[in-house]
């Protein structure tokens, strides 16, 4: 119960951080995607169910605040956490190479869905302009917010661990 708490609290703060505060400091007119790096997170950490369901509540807030239809991107951040859960076998504690890429690989395959439901379909068909204004900027701005933002998440997930542990003794 203080695991899906905790999360909960984490969503939302993140999703308050990137539609709010990180508005004020957009670099290349381009914010971080924080909840992208929650459902990475969480999907490396505890695996494909942990991160279908942290994806789906963090697309499900981007759906009702900002979408114009419930549920695209509910499904894209629930495909995407299911997906990265595939690597939490192989995923280690002090491995920082392994988040790095699969935030960099989920953003850009994150804004290419974007760019296919939400322009290509309305008869924008300028992807390398969105590419190189839109795609490429936010990636390496994710990318950079990574470096702090995961070392955060990972110190909460072994404390959530922890109290866990503790709980079942």
């Amino acid at each position: 119960m203080k695991r899906c708490i905790t999360i909960g609290i984490i969503i939302v703060v993140c999703f308050l951080c990137q539609s709010t505060l990180f508005q004020y400091i957009k670099l290349g007119g381009v914010v971080p995607n924080l909840l992208l790096i929650v459902t990475m997170s969480f999907g490396l950490m505890r695996g494909r169910r942990e991160g279908l369901l942290v994806g789906f509540f963090s697309g499900l807030l981007i759906d009702i605040f900002f979408g114009s239809a419930l549920g695209p991107y509910a499904f894209i951040y629930m495909t995407m956490g299911y997906a990265n859960g595939f690597f939490h076998r192989i995923y280690y504690v002090e491995d920082v190479l392994l988040p790095m890429s699969m935030i960099a690989i989920n953003d850009f395959i994150y804004n290419v869905i974007i760019y296919f439901l939400f322009f290509m379909l309305q008869n924008k068909l300028h992807f390398s302009q969105y590419l190189w204004q839109i795609i490429l900027p936010e990636m390496i701005y994710t990318i950079f917010i990574t470096l702090f933002f995961y070392k955060l998440l990972v110190r909460i997930n072994l404390r959530l661990k922890r109290v866990k542990e503790a709980d079942n003794i």
